[in-house]
């Protein structure tokens, strides 16, 4: 069936930053056979920091991505099995693996700024017969002019696809119209665009971003991701439905899926909350949510101001100690204020 745009679901990826990576393989089964019955043409499956990223630092997985990644490729009949890998954290030769479980489409993740990292991986990607989607994260955080450039480089680096991600649900309707008719304009890969819902904008600007030519883009059902989730697969599918945009996908089904096997899974539904909003509106990584909430808990400072002060210093993904060090400052600053105040009083 010809469609409008290809739809790539990111659930059992991106979904596993909300739960904290705990996905297991009966989830992976139900969520993959429940998406290739609704005809979503790909389907990501990895850590939620990509191949290799469970550990200390990022969270660690209930069950070795592989095992799930297996798993997937397994049951899929129609879709095709993605995974995505951040340069430095997942390697070549992981890479070559999961090629040989059955992965056909490499997403090769880097921030915004950081293209020409990505070289080998696109390369080896490509020299195994595999997609090569060059994804640059924390687009907000880019010009239309700067991402051109980075878009050219994954190009000449054979990348078939080139993704703009706006990791912190940042970006307006007009920044994503912006940044994806500059990439139409001067790229000649087909574009696609990856939306978190922080600033409720996911739905609107994945289709301003296909208005404006992309024809690739993402969601997960019911909206499971980082932050306050993403594009949810399910509403982005009906939402084209009544433009009239045709997906070869079944919205109802999606329905079917998110309401009885992924709403259940979620430690909680994913709704716009205060952190959520200020994620967008700071531009944070949606993956420091979790671990922000933590280091607040922990050293019994707001989340808020972390979150603001971590936008305040511009981190992007890779940095998540940071929110350690910042959260150890802030409360040795509020004690402080504290101890001045109360010798004021005094």
């Amino acid at each position: 069936m010809s469609t409008d745009y290809r739809l790539i679901d990111s659930t059992l990826r991106d979904g596993s930053h909300a739960i904290s990576h705990q996905y297991y393989a009966d989830d992976v089964v139900k969520i993959v056979q429940g998406l290739d019955a609704a005809g979503v043409q790909v389907i990501e499956i990895a850590h939620g920091d990509g191949i290799g990223g469970s550990s200390f630092n990022y969270g660690f997985s209930a069950v070795p991505e592989k095992e799930l990644i297996a798993r997937a490729c397994e049951v899929t009949t129609n879709a095709k099995i993605a995974c995505l890998l951040l340069p430095g954290i997942g390697l070549a030769d992981d890479l070559r693996e999961v090629n040989e479980m059955g992965v056909q489409v490499a997403r090769i993740a880097v921030h915004c700024t950081e293209a020409d990292i990505t070289e080998q991986h696109i390369k080896v990607a490509k020299s195994l017969g595999m997609e090569a989607i060059g994804f640059l994260m924390m687009a907000h955080a880019n010009s239309p002019e700067g991402l051109v450039e980075q878009a050219k480089l994954l190009q000449s680096y054979g990348a078939d696809t080139i993704y703009i991600a706006d990791s912190a649900g940042a970006m307006t309707t007009e920044d994503v119209r912006r940044r994806v008719n500059a990439l139409v304009e001067n790229i000649e890969v087909p574009i696609g665009v990856h939306a978190h819902n922080n600033l409720s904008m996911a739905v609107a600007n994945s289709i301003a971003a296909f208005e404006e030519g992309a024809q690739n883009l993402d969601g997960t059902s019911a909206g499971l991701g980082a932050g306050a989730g993403n594009c949810p697969t399910e509403i982005l599918a009906a939402v084209s439905n009544k433009y009239g945009i045709e997906t070869g996908v079944d919205p109802f089904v999606l329905m079917d899926l998110a309401e009885e096997v992924v709403r259940p899974l979620m430690p909680r539904q994913q709704v716009i909350d205060r952190a959520g909003l200020i994620l967008g509106y700071a531009g944070v990584y949606g993956s420091f949510l979790l671990h922000a909430q933590r280091a607040a808990e922990r050293y019994d400072v707001p989340v808020a101001d972390i979150l603001l002060e971590l936008g305040e210093r511009k981190v992007v993904g890779g940095q998540e100690d940071m929110i350690i060090d910042v959260a150890l400052e802030l409360a040795t600053k509020h004690a402080e204020q504290e101890s001045t105040g109360n010798g004021a009083s005094a």
